[in-house]
């Protein structure tokens, strides 16, 4: 079997967004207490390699500390000096659901409480009572699962949000609501290197 028929086999099982893995993969972030504790109890899935977290070679006109994310590409990128950026994989809104535009980081935060926003709950009316409760607590199960970052627009929430996942098989794919989902260690690592005003494009 020849190396150019090994390349086109390997290409092919990581999909077409994964026929270029490049960069250079990254080690997991250092977890906290709580973190490590509440690590253990999320669900785990093999996303492939060409999701997982790497420096790679980017180039953009985006400021330094922007995010960028490729909705086709499934690919979220952290832009950092030196034409480089730290690529994740995610997953993204259905058609359906998908927004695209600009925004900015409003506000972060650590294992979220989650509440189901309203359009949700119309086409969903099984969750009320989770609203009804006052959303869900953050842990393990919780959608949003162990980092938050809230979309701003004018100084008001677009209620889209890049978050973790308790859902990390579906990374890669288009589910959801519109909300760009990671995995959980990916929203730790980015949740450490970003700034409450980066400016965010989704295109």
């Amino acid at each position: 079997m020849n190396s150019r028929l090994l390349v086109v086999i390997a290409c092919l099982g990581f999909g077409l967004a994964g026929c270029n893995v490049g960069g250079t993969r990254l080690p997991d972030p250092k977890l906290s207490g709580r973190d490590a504790q509440l690590m253990a109890l999320v669900p785990t899935a093999d996303v492939g390699a060409v999701y997982e977290r790497y420096q790679v070679d980017y180039k953009t006109s985006e400021p330094v500390g922007s995010i960028v994310v490729d909705t086709k590409a499934k690919f979220l990128y952290f832009v950092q000096p030196g034409g480089k950026a730290i690529r994740y994989g995610v997953a993204t809104g259905q058609e359906a659901y998908g927004w695209a535009g600009r925004a900015y980081i409003g506000s972060m935060q650590e294992w979220p409480r989650w509440i189901p926003p309203k359009d949700m709950l119309e086409r969903w009316p099984h969750l009320q009572p989770t609203a009804d409760a006052g959303g869900l607590p953050g842990g393990p199960d919780n959608p949003l699962g162990s980092r938050a970052l809230y979309l701003y627009e004018n100084g008001k929430d677009t209620l889209y949000r890049i978050h973790g996942t308790n859902e990390p098989e579906k990374i890669g794919q288009s589910v959801s609501s519109g909300c760009i989902r990671m995995r959980d260690i990916d929203a730790i690592d980015l949740y450490n290197r970003v700034q409450v005003g980066a400016n965010v494009l989704v295109i």
